[in-house]
């Protein structure tokens, strides 16, 4: 809280001083600022650089960076076109439009390490320990924990999040399985999971964002 505090007066309060017309993000000693053109970017690294010194900080030379931000509109070659804040990596990255014409657009996605931190997460649920609960109380187990997920890894680039999503519904089909062994093998399980989700579409958190297609395979 008081490293917090210090910081405000430190950086948010001398940028707003310094530089009211460009915009910036930080979140405890990281931070993030937006500038138009190289041009723009040199002053503030350099002017923010002194103020750390007058504050007795140094900023961190690996860290430390301009970034360009290509995407479909911003096509030249820079040395930096990517850097992570608060574990998401921005970078540019293909996209389908509705249309099915592809882009490249410049968002903030979950990174590989986080994905691979909520997967390990997903698999500790010990799914065949549930198979005494309801399909409601399964819901309610997870919902708050995954909700949480999609709000702050899914802000931006939410097509990141969707294998993981798409994992976890699988595990809940498989849980379906084991717990009714009328709906073994597999297939009977997933007919099952199909006619849940049209009948409760609201049941699982997940389904907000994945594709119903998914299940109709």
């Amino acid at each position: 809280m008081l490293a917090n505090l210090f910081m405000h007066d430190a950086f948010d309060a001398w940028m707003a001083r310094r530089f009211p017309a460009i915009e910036f993000e930080r979140y405890a000693d990281d931070a993030v600022v937006h500038c138009v053109s190289q041009r723009q970017a040199r002053m503030p690294v350099r002017a923010i650089a002194d103020r750390m010194a007058e504050v007795g900080l140094r900023l961190h030379p690996a860290k430390t960076r301009v970034v360009y931000c290509k995407d479909g509109k911003r096509q030249l070659d820079y040395e930096h076109t990517a850097f992570t804040f608060l574990g998401s990596p921005s970078a540019p990255a293909g996209h389908a439009a509705s249309t099915g014409v592809t882009f490249t657009s410049f968002l903030p996605a979950i990174s590989k390490h986080a994905l691979g931190r909520l997967s390990a997460a997903v698999r500790r649920w010990r799914r065949h320990r549930w198979t005494g609960l309801s399909l409601t109380d399964v819901a309610q187990r997870i919902n708050l924990i995954v909700r949480g997920w999609m709000q702050y890894y899914g802000a931006f680039y939410r097509t990141a999040l969707y294998p993981l999503l798409q994992r976890i519904d699988t595990y809940l089909v498989r849980w379906l399985g084991k717990k009714h062994k009328r709906l073994r093998p597999m297939k009977k399980a997933k007919v099952a999971w199909r006619r849940i989700t049209s009948q409760d579409p609201r049941l699982f958190t997940p389904w907000a964002w994945t594709p119903a297609s998914w299940w109709s395979r």
